[in-house]
C-alpha cells in the first residue's frame, strides 16, 4: 500500500513539490541566518569599537566576524593624512604589501581611484593588469585572487579606503556589496569618531600637562570662591598635599578668611574684568595675584582662574636697587657738602698756625688756639672719611681691616650717638686678620648696625646705663665683628621678619626697614652672614662674620 501511495504521489506530482517546498525553505533561512549575521556583525563590530583598543585589534576583531559568511583573507586599511593616501593598518601585518605608515603612490593606484571616484571595485586579480594598476604585483605576491575595495565616508566626504582580499574568487551578490558597503560606513563613522574623540583627549592631556607644568600657582575657582581644581605648584604653595583643595575658598587662602571685598576675586566676580592685587602672605611673601573671568558664550561668569606670582625675590632686588640709589645720592651730596667745608676749614687751620706760632705758651690765647687747631684737625679727619664713605662707585674688593673700617665709622656717627648719652665701648682686636672686600660698603654695615643699636636704645625706658659694643675676635674659621647693645631686645615672631625689606618698627620717617636688608645683601657678597641674638627685656647682639683674607701661597 505504501508502494502504491508514493507511485501515485509521483505521477501526480505531489513528490516533486514536497522536494521544491522544503529546498526553498532552506534558501531563505540560509538567507536569514545571513541577514541575521551581517546585522550581528555589524553590531558586534560597533560594540567592539573600544577608545583604548587599539585599531589593530579591532581590525583583527572585524575579519573574524566577516569570515563567518565571506571567504577573507586579508584587511587594509588606508586613511588620507595631509592630502595623501598612507597606509594605516594591515590584518594580518605580514600581508602589507608596502611599510605600515608610508603613502600609496597615486599614479596607476586601484586605492586612489576608488577613493577618488567614491565608487567601490570588486577586482579579479589577473597578471595582464600589471601596467593598469600599481598594487597587482603586490596582490600576487600575497597570493590573492579577489580584492574588494570600498570608500569610507566619514560626514559627507571620503577619508579613506578599506580593502578586503581573499584567495579565491567568489560570487558576491547585490545584496553583499550593499551589506559591505554599508559596513564600510559604519566603520568610517566609528573612524572618524575615534579620531575626533582622541583630538579631544589629546587636547585635554595637553592643557592639562600645561596647567600642571606652570611653576606658579594657578586655580580654577567658581562664582561662590570656592576651589575646583588647582595645579601643583598651588598645592605646594599653600601646603594642601593631602587635603581636598574644595574644602577651601581662595580668599580664605589669600587672606584667611572668607571673600573680601578688596580681593581681587570680589572684583572679578562684580565686575566680570581681570583684577590684581599685591598681597603678603605667611607674613613675608610678596605675591601678585591676578584673577581673570570665565565667561560663556552667552556672557554669563561661571567661573575665575586665579594666578599667584611670588615676587618677593624682585622686591628684595627692587628695594635693594632703590636703596643703592638713595646711598649714591647721598653719596654725592656729603662729598659736595664735604669739599664746601674743606675750603674754610683749610683757611681756619692755616690762620690758627700762624696764630700759634706768634702767641706765647704762657699766654691763654694759647690753649685757646690749641683747642681750635685740635678741633679744626678732627673737622678734617670728619670730612676725610666722609669723602670716603662718599664713594660709593668704587666698590672695588682689596685687601682692607675691620679695624679701620670701625674707626673710620666712628669718626662720622660716634659723637652723634654719645649725644644721646649712650656709652660707646670699642674692644678690637689688634691682631685681627685682614679680610678681601669693600671698605666702604663693610663701613655701610657698621653704620647700620651702630645706628639701629642706637636707635633701640632710645626705645628704652632706662635713662642711664646705656651701652653699646663694638668687638672684633678673630678665629680659624675667619674674622667677626659684633654690635651689642642692652636695649630692649626683640622677640622670637618679630626675629624672623627684622631681615625683609620694609620691615621695621620705627615710626614713620625715622626708619624704611632697608638697612639690615641692604646689609646682610652686602654680607653675603663678601662672602659673610650677619647672625643675631636677642633677648627681650636684656639687649640684642648683631654679629658680621666674613671670610678671612686667602693666603697667596
Amino acid at each position: 500500500m505504501s508502494d502504491r501511495q508514493q507511485l501515485i504521489e509521483r505521477l501526480v506530482g505531489v513528490s516533486s513539490s514536497k522536494i521544491n517546498y522544503y529546498t526553498e525553505l532552506k534558501k531563505t533561512i540560509d538567507e536569514m541566518k545571513k541577514k541575521n549575521t551581517q546585522l550581528e556583525i555589524i553590531n558586534e563590530v560597533m560594540r567592539s569599537f573600544n577608545i583604548d583598543m587599539s585599531m589593530d585589534a579591532m581590525l583583527k576583531n572585524i575579519l573574524e566576524k566577516l569570515r563567518k559568511i565571506f571567504p577573507l583573507k586579508r584587511l587594509s586599511l588606508s586613511i588620507f593624512k595631509s592630502g595623501k593616501l598612507i597606509l594605516t593598518n594591515v590584518y594580518p601585518r605580514d600581508y602589507a604589501h608596502v611599510d605600515i605608515g608610508s603613502a600609496i603612490p597615486k599614479e596607476k593606484s586601484l586605492y586612489w581611484k576608488v577613493a577618488e571616484s567614491g565608487i567601490s571595485q570588486v577586482y579579479f586579480v589577473n597578471a595582464d593588469d600589471r601596467e593598469t594598476y600599481t598594487e597587482i604585483v603586490a596582490f600576487e605576491k600575497l597570493s590573492l585572487r579577489e580584492v574588494l575595495v570600498f570608500p569610507l565616508y566619514g560626514k559627507g566626504r571620503i577619508i579613506g579606503v578599506l580593502s578586503l582580499g581573499s584567495e579565491r574568487q567568489s560570487a558576491y551578490d547585490k545584496e553583499d556589496l550593499v551589506f559591505l558597503q554599508q559596513f564600510s560606513d559604519q566603520l568610517a563613522v566609528c573612524i572618524e569618531n575615534v579620531r575626533l574623540y582622541n583630538e579631544v583627549l589629546n587636547s585635554k592631556k595637553e592643557w592639562e600637562q600645561t596647567f600642571l607644568a606652570v611653576a606658579d600657582p594657578i586655580m580654577l575657582v567658581d562664582v561662590n570662591g570656592s576651589i575646583l581644581r588647582c595645579n601643583g605648584a598651588a598645592s605646594s604653595f599653600f601646603r594642601l598635599d593631602g587635603v581636598e583643595a574644595a574644602d577651601y575658598t581662595l580668599d580664605n587662602l589669600l587672606y584667611g578668611e572668607q571673600m573680601k571685598e578688596e580681593s581681587p576675586l570680589y572684583e572679578t566676580l562684580k565686575t566680570k574684568r581681570t583684577a590684581y592685587r599685591e598681597i603678603t602672605m605667611f607674613g613675608q611673601t610678596i605675591c601678585e595675584v591676578h584673577t581673570y573671568p570665565i565667561i560663556n558664550e552667552k556672557d554669563d561668569m561661571y567661573g575665575v582662574i586665579a594666578y599667584i606670582k611670588d615676587v618677593t625675590e624682585k622686591r628684595h632686588f627692587e628695594a635693594r636697587m632703590m636703596q643703592s640709589g638713595k646711598l649714591a645720592a647721598l653719596g654725592e651730596m656729603a662729598a659736595g657738602v664735604a669739599h664746601e667745608l674743606n675750603n674754610p676749614l683749610t683757611a681756619i687751620l692755616g690762620n690758627t698756625q700762624l696764630l700759634l706760632r706768634k702767641a706765647d705758651k704762657g699766654h691763654p690765647s694759647h690753649e685757646l688756639l690749641a683747642d681750635v687747631l685740635k678741633c679744626s684737625k678732627r673737622c678734617q679727619d670728619i670730612i676725610r672719611n666722609l669723602l670716603t664713605f662718599s664713594r660709593q662707585d668704587e666698590y672695588l674688593f682689596q685687601t682692607c681691616s675691620l679695624n679701620e673700617a670701625v674707626e673710620q665709622v666712628l669718626s662720622l656717627v660716634g659723637y652723634q650717638i654719645r649725644q644721646s648719652h649712650i656709652d660707646v665701648k670699642v674692644r678690637l682686636d689688634p691682631d685681627i686678620p685682614l679680610v678681601d672686600g669693600s671698605i666702604q660698603q663693610l663701613e655701610q654695615i657698621i653704620i647700620n648696625l651702630l645706628l639701629n643699636a642706637r636707635d633701640a636704645l632710645d626705645e628704652t625706658a632706662r635713662q642711664n646705663d646705656k651701652k653699646i659694643v663694638i668687638r672684633t675676635v678673630s678665629s680659624p674659621e675667619g674674622v667677626a665683628l659684633s654690635v651689642s647693645d642692652n636695649g630692649p631686645g626683640i622677640d622670637s615672631k618679630r626675629m624672623k621678619e627684622i631681615f625683609h625689606p620694609f620691615y621695621t618698627t620705627k615710626e614713620a620717617l625715622k626708619g624704611t626697614g632697608l638697612g639690615l636688608s641692604v646689609s646682610l645683601g652686602i654680607a653675603e657678597a663678601h662672602g659673610g652672614t650677619i647672625d643675631v641674638k636677642s633677648e627681650p627685656g636684656i639687649g640684642s647682639v648683631f654679629t658680621l662674620r666674613l671670610p678671612v683674607k686667602k693666603d697667596p701661597a
